[in-house]
C-alpha cells in the first residue's frame, strides 16, 4: 500500500473536491471534477465507479447528475479513500526476493506501511476540508437555478 502518489493522491483530490463543491442536494460533475484536479475526464472514470461502489461516492444520473459523497463526510477516513484506489490499482507488484529482503526489507515496510495505515485511518474527510478553510479556500456560491420558457 505504502501510499502511491498516483492513483491514492487522485482519489483523495476527488473526494476533498467533492466534498468541497458538492452538498446533499448538489452533485459535482466528473467533467468539473477532472477540469479543477487537471486530469483527464476519461482516466477519472474508472476511479469514480471504485469511490461509487465502495458507498464512498453516490453516483447520480440525469442532467443535474454527477457525484455526491456516499455517507458523511465525518465517516470518510482517508485510509478508506486509499484502501479503494490501491484496490483498484490492477499492477503487480513484484519485487525483490532473497534472505536480506524477506528477514530485512519485507518486515521493514510492513511497519511502515501499518504506520500510515494508522495516520491515514485517523484523518477524515472533514478534516481535510477543515484544512481547506484554514487555508482561506471558501466554498463556492451554488448557482441559482433559472428557467426559460
Amino acid at each position: 500500500m505504502l501510499l502511491r502518489r498516483d492513483r491514492a493522491m487522485v482519489a483523495i483530490s476527488v473526494m476533498l473536491d467533492v466534498g468541497f463543491h458538492g452538498s446533499r442536494t448538489n452533485t459535482v460533475s466528473a467533467a468539473d471534477i477532472a477540469e479543477r484536479i487537471g486530469l483527464a475526464r476519461r482516466g477519472m472514470e474508472p476511479l469514480l465507479q471504485s469511490l461509487s461502489r465502495a458507498g464512498l461516492l453516490e453516483s447520480v444520473r440525469g442532467p443535474r447528475g454527477g457525484y455526491r459523497l456516499g455517507r458523511p463526510k465525518r465517516d470518510i477516513r482517508v485510509s478508506d479513500i486509499v484502501a479503494v484506489a490501491v484496490a483498484d490499482d490492477g499492477e503487480g507488484h513484484e519485487g525483490p526476493t532473497g534472505r536480506l529482503q524477506v528477514a530485512v526489507v519485507d518486515r521493514l515496510w510492513t511497519e511502515l506501511e501499518e504506520t500510515v495505515r494508522a495516520q491515514l485511518a485517523a484523518i477524515t474527510l472533514d478534516d481535510l476540508l477543515k484544512r481547506a478553510a484554514a487555508a482561506g479556500l471558501r466554498r463556492p456560491a451554488a448557482e441559482p437555478i433559472t428557467f426559460v420558457i
